[in-house]
């Protein structure tokens, strides 16, 4: 029983063999996957795909890459399209300034605003925070503290910092990363944070785990993330996978 809680399954790497990677991750063990939207056309093929395959589940938002080319009538049409059952959150949503695709600015308005759309629509977010964090948590911290507030996702801060997201309401999510031998810093947290405010995640078609790395990453894949955090914190690997997959269903809903 495992649950990949973030992939992107609509992206092109994908487009040749989808249906068998979506049997492979259900042949595999896994109950769910989330596929995750970054901006208009990406959620609603997420959700198209949401659609046709009963274990996956989607979410809608704009990535703080395409801040830049999102106005507000975009998010409106987002909107539109939670009363979907098949849509359990909004985002992927947040900063990042490391790439730097789109303007801070930008970045920081659309953010907030869709914070307050999923607010309002009582929905929980789904953050990308890279080389952001004291701006993300400033920001997160004025919309308050609630039990499912949403998901750090991929998460790159120490230890402190995961703290202080958990003190907000968020769940941490672990990546694969936390199989390289040279990740110590997320390695950290995975052995450390509560186990019942953490989640696994792929962010497939990235971030393959060791032994697979140097390949295309897919939601079976979250098999070696759940195997290296049950390793590191001591716990057998089906208790991580089942608290994992308790902890995603009561943030997003799940059936």
């Amino acid at each position: 029983m495992l649950i990949d809680s973030h992939a992107h399954l609509d992206l092109d790497d994908f487009k040749d063999d989808r249906n068998h990677v979506v049997k492979r991750a259900i042949k595999g063990g896994l109950t769910h996957i989330i596929s995750v939207g970054i901006d208009a056309a990406s959620s609603v093929n997420a959700l198209d795909l949401a659609r046709e395959y009963g274990p996956v589940f989607a979410s809608v938002g704009y990535h703080p890459h395409n801040a830049d080319r999102c106005d507000r009538s975009d998010l409106d049409d987002l909107a539109m399209m939670v009363s979907d059952p098949k849509i359990v959150a909004w985002g992927e949503i947040g900063l990042d300034f490391y790439r730097g695709y789109s303007a801070v600015e930008n970045q920081t308005d659309v953010f907030r605003h869709q914070l307050h759309l999923a607010h309002d629509l009582k929905l929980p977010v789904i953050i990308h925070d890279r080389e952001a964090h004291d701006q993300a948590y400033e920001i997160l911290r004025k919309m308050g503290k609630r039990e499912r507030n949403g998901v750090i996702h991929c998460f790159s801060g120490d230890i402190d910092l995961a703290a202080a997201f958990i003190e907000l309401g968020f769940f941490i999510s672990i990546p694969g990363t936390v199989t390289y031998k040279n990740a110590s810093q997320v390695r950290e947290v995975a052995s450390s944070i509560p186990i019942d405010r953490m989640l696994i995640e792929t962010d497939a078609p990235f971030l393959t785990p060791v032994p697979k790395r140097g390949k295309r990453n897919e939601p079976l894949y979250v098999t070696f993330t759940a195997m290296e955090i049950a390793r590191l914190r001591s716990m057998e690997f089906e208790d991580v996978a089942l608290k994992t997959s308790e902890n995603a269903k009561l943030l997003f809903g799940l059936p």
